[in-house]
């Protein structure tokens, strides 16, 4: 076991990591509006000078795990209105394709411990080109693609810097910090870099006047007091000017009332760009920092060397020993996860997969009923909140986690099934803080009292695909192996009884009809279908879906699952498996042919394909003949079960026995669980021979969904043939857009009608390995359709990691497909090896798109390149 293995056992040494968000503006949490219109309430301009009420933000920001004491770099060329104290993008209004990050920031390097930590952020030295991006932006239609950073040409000619932030941990309260600044143009180039210091606000709102300070008693030393944190220091080297103001709002800029004596948030930046006199004198205050004023020669670097801890230890004598010791055991811990045959370049990809999921921890703080009513210290919230939204969540208070977010620029909150994507990847290098956040959902301050899961903050109503269970299996599943057949049962049964919970609220408030097919809506699927998936039709329609009804499926074999592992000791369980056998086999039913009173199941048996369907009040249906992803989603809902798990269960084997004795119809739609392997396995899933051939005809043909970079989520036939709808007069239509939605159904960021997505890849493969466990190497099919090349599901699961894996590795002219066309992006040596793991991918050219550092679903990357 290496140093940081070692580390991840022992308590303390994740006190202090990259916990704090790229944007804190913009959010539901900060927005008291009336509207709910939160990209206006807290804007870019206004973030500088107004204090957050929830959280921080800042670049390459650390924190504690409580969010008291926050550090970040800040940064000015001489040329900008303002210093770069925090990342700048659009707002879901001005982006032609919804909010986006208009800068360029790489997560390099990260540890499970945070004990080694690096990111890269590229800083323009002529005048960041705000107005441009936004006015070039709002200019361009859903049609065009966005206009990004690169497309101003500012980095062209090298005119830039190049600033490198890494943080070592000497011991669990003491970093070291190196800021390491590269001219990558040839003239010289002057920057201030300003590394600060601030104390989260939680002295405004009326609870706890107690007001921590930052003071100095030398030249180079920041004093830090607050009386839930040790007494410590943030020492510079040098001698660098000393800065200190108040992280309060400016009252001056917003209400026009001076208050004699104060020195604001934005105090700092006043002060080094107008030069004004809004820094403190008296040397003191809630928010600090070191002035580094300095010029750099042409292609030369300079390092700023900075340590926060204790008080005693100031020295800098070790620093750069600690430095190459924490890099040392990195490099010794990631090479412990990569398979022997594993190449430079695929490791790279990997590493930084890996850093950028560490890097998107948050510290989260949300309490709903104080948000709605407002502090004590005011003002009163508009009455209309208490309506609007998320006010069926007051019990919502989650107290301060931290939790893997997203991409905590465009989605710097929770979302839950995206959280249960992260947890798979995360468990590969830190399988204690994986089940941490499994965990967090299903907590009582989470979870609705009805059983809801959260889905995210702008609506934690809304209903996500329900593979909270999937996760949790598959990380249990993967513990018990690592830890030779011993399985942690507590965090298994844990999660269990609370997800049983949240079964029963889909079963009671998503199957509409009680047919046992379900409407999620939305269900994270934004763009997928012909109209709005949540609309409500005048004349009382209701859509049901192939995916709700697919999820469901899929979480009731989870759920068997996961009750015959919990059976083998405890007698009570086997009731609960066939509980779950009984809710699979009816969806099954349901969904395949003719469900409960003859009404039309959501299979096709003319196109060999699954599709949503319109269900009418007089009880007709008409399918939406639209060939998605949601389509493919039947092929989730498979389970392999030991001989075991069923003779040693004698409640679940008289149940299967039962159905096949007395619902021959029903057993018939879905695999033959009576049917063991050659190693005496069992195989329950949604589809036998025929469908399965189906659905995977259509899968794999590089006419519909099989693109070079993995499977598309619509099919390019409609590319040609787009499928066209009339519903109470409104005429709707969907086709094949490989890149960018052109469609404005749901406003800002809504793209999902043809790129490839990794989440669905990643299922997509998991399920043809599980197939393949119990088939064997004999069941085979054609890849791609019409080559006549026969494969079993294991290479066919290989194919399809081989493309999704092209998105990133360099072909064979040296260029990665996700980097698109830029020619400085894909071939310059300062950008070409440093990876965005973006939100989706063109389905035709594999050029990266959406949110630009998602890694926490596109981080299953990791696992791909694995195989």
């Amino acid at each position: 076991m290496g140093a940081e293995s070692e580390r991840l056992q022992t308590s303390g040494w994740k006190k202090w990591g990259p916990y704090v968000s790229d944007r804190q503006w913009g959010t539901v949490r900060e927005d008291y509006s009336a509207n709910g219109d939160a990209w206006d309430y807290v804007t870019h301009d206004i973030a500088r000078s107004k204090t957050y009420r929830w959280g921080e933000d800042g670049i390459a920001g650390i924190c504690d795990i409580k969010q008291l004491l926050c550090f970040s770099v800040a940064l000015w060329n001489k040329q900008d209105h303002i210093i770069k104290e925090r990342f700048f993008g659009l707002s879901n209004a001005e982006g032609n394709h919804g909010e986006d990050v208009k800068e360029l920031y790489y997560y390099l390097d990260n540890t499970p411990t945070h004990s080694y930590m690096k990111m890269l952020y590229k800083y323009p030295q002529k005048a960041f080109p705000y107005d441009q991006l936004v006015a070039e932006n709002q200019n361009r239609d859903r049609t065009q693609p966005e206009f990004e950073i690169m497309d101003t040409g500012i980095f062209n000619d090298n005119e830039y810097f190049d600033v490198f932030i890494e943080y070592a941990k000497q011991s669990p309260n003491e970093i070291e910090v190196r800021i390491t600044v590269q001219n990558r143009g040839v003239q010289p180039a002057k920057l201030s870099v300003l590394p600060t210091l601030w104390f989260r606000n939680t002295w405004s709102w009326g609870y706890d006047d107690y007001k921590p300070e930052f003071s100095t008693d030398s030249k180079n030393r920041i004093n830090i007091k607050h009386r839930d944190l040790d007494e410590c220091c943030l020492v510079a080297e040098g001698e660098p000017e000393i800065l200190f103001c108040d992280n309060e709002t400016n009252t001056d800029r917003f209400t026009a009332q001076h208050t004699e004596g104060s020195f604001y948030k934005d105090g700092i930046n006043e002060y080094i760009v107008a030069k004004a006199s809004t820094v403190n004198p008296a040397n003191k205050g809630t928010k600090a920092a070191f002035n580094y004023d300095i010029e750099i020669a042409g292609g030369e670097s300079y390092v700023i060397r900075l340590k926060l801890g204790d008080l005693s230890n100031t020295s800098f004598d070790n620093f750069d020993s600690v430095f190459d010791t924490r890099k040392h055991e990195a490099d010794e811990f990631y090479e412990e996860l990569l398979p022997v045959n594993n190449d430079a370049d695929k490791a790279m990809i990997r590493r930084q997969a890996y850093a950028g999921m560490l890097w998107n921890k948050q510290f989260y703080y949300f309490d709903i009923h104080q948000w709605l009513n407002g502090d004590p210290a005011g003002p009163q919230p508009p009455a209309e909140r208490l309506h609007g939204r998320n006010s069926k969540w007051q019990h919502f208070n989650n107290r301060g986690d931290i939790i893997s977010m997203p991409d905590k620029w465009e989605y710097p909150w929770f979302a839950a099934w995206d959280l249960a994507f992260h947890c798979i990847p995360l468990a590969d290098i830190d399988m204690a803080f994986a089940k941490n956040q499994l965990t967090l959902l299903i907590r009582d301050w989470y979870m609705h009292p009805n059983g809801q899961l959260p889905a995210y903050e702008w609506d934690f109503s809304d209903a996500n695909p329900p593979v909270h269970a999937m996760a949790t299996w598959k990380l249990y599943q993967q513990d018990k192996k690592a830890n030779n057949g011993e399985g942690d049962t507590f965090f298994l049964e844990r999660i269990f009884h609370k997800l049983m919970l949240n079964f029963t609220w889909w079963v009671n408030r998503k199957d509409e009809a009680g047919n046992n097919i379900f409407e999620g809506g939305f269900l994270g699927m934004d763009n997928i279908g012909v109209f709005d998936r949540n609309t409500k039709f005048a004349n009382g329609a209701h859509l049901e879906q192939v995916d709700g009804t697919s999820w469901m499926a899929m979480y009731s074999l989870n759920m068997l699952a996961m009750a015959a592992e919990l059976a083998e000791t405890n007698k009570a369980y086997e009731d609960i498996a066939s509980k779950y056998f009984e809710h699979f086999i009816y969806i099954s039913g349901a969904m395949a042919s003719l469900g409960e009173g003859g009404q039309d199941g959501l299979w096709d048996e003319t196109d060999n394909f699954f599709y949503d369907q319109l269900r009418m009040p007089d009880g007709t249906a008409e399918k939406m003949r639209v060939r998605s992803i949601v389509g493919l989603t039947p092929l989730f809902a498979v389970e392999v079960l030991d001989d075991d798990d069923i003779t040693n269960n004698p409640i679940f084997r008289n149940r299967l026995d039962w159905f096949a004795e007395n619902r021959p119809d029903l057993a018939a739609l879905v695999s033959r669980w009576d049917q063991k392997s050659r190693d005496g396995k069992h195989l329950i899933s949604l589809l036998r021979g025929h469908r399965m051939k189906g659905i995977l005809s259509y899968m794999l043909n590089e006419d519909e969904f099989l693109s070079p970079y993995g499977i598309r989520s619509v099919s390019k036939f409609h590319l040609d043939n787009p499928f066209t709808a009339t519903i109470d007069g409104e005429n709707f239509s969907i086709s094949y857009t490989p890149a960018e939605s052109d469609s404005n159904m749901f406003g800002g960021n809504s793209n999902w009608r043809g790129p490839v997505w990794l989440p669905i890849n990643y299922l997509i493969i998991e399920s043809l390995n599980i197939f393949h466990e119990y088939y064997g190497d004999d069941f085979k099919v054609e890849c791609p359709t019409g080559s006549g090349n026969m494969m079993n599901f294991k290479e066919v699961a290989n194919e399809i990691y081989r493309r999704v894996s092209a998105l990133f590795v360099k072909d064979g002219e040296g260029r990665r497909p996700a980097n698109g066309e830029n020619e400085k992006v894909q071939t310059d040596p300062e950008f070409k090896d440093h990876i965005l793991f973006y939100e989706y991918f063109d389905g035709d050219t594999g050029k990266g798109l959406g949110a630009a550092h998602q890694t926490g679903w596109t981080g299953l990357i990791a696992n791909c390149l694995y195989h």
